[in-house]
């Protein structure tokens, strides 16, 4: 076989389009490709995929799933920078942006510095240092 599996956007199923871009806009800055109702597409920065809001009822008939669920979803994204101070600059700006800090940001035992947050729909981050 000589397809090789890339990553183009992400998606993220959510309850209300505009309070999801508002945090990921406003909040923490993504930048706006397209803009539908009930759709937008961000650009994360170069080399990133897109980041894709979606009501989660359409993400799930699109996928032809149920819509029910919570907890956690088998999935988390992760942001690695090189420094703790960038690490507690993005945790603040999740929450200010209406995010919840969902684990503090802290030394680890293996060397890095990390925090989980989630966004307003329960997706979680975990912003950390290589080591």
């Amino acid at each position: 076989m000589d397809i090789k599996l890339q990553v183009n956007a992400l998606m993220l199923g959510v309850d209300d389009v505009a309070a999801a871009k508002k945090f990921y806009v406003d909040g923490l800055g993504c930048e706006v490709e397209l803009d539908h109702p009930g759709f937008v597409r961000c650009g994360l920065g170069e080399g990133s995929p897109s980041l894709v809001l979606y009501t989660r009822e359409a993400a799930a008939q699109d996928a032809g799933v149920p819509a029910e669920g919570s907890g956690f979803r088998g999935c988390s994204f992760h942001f690695i920078t090189a420094s703790r101070e960038t690490v507690d600059e993005v945790m603040r700006a999740a929450v200010a942006a209406g995010g919840t800090a969902v684990k503090a940001a802290a030394a680890a035992e293996w060397g890095g510095y990390f925090g989980y947050f989630s966004d307003p729909d329960g997706h979680l981050w975990k912003v950390a240092t290589e080591a």
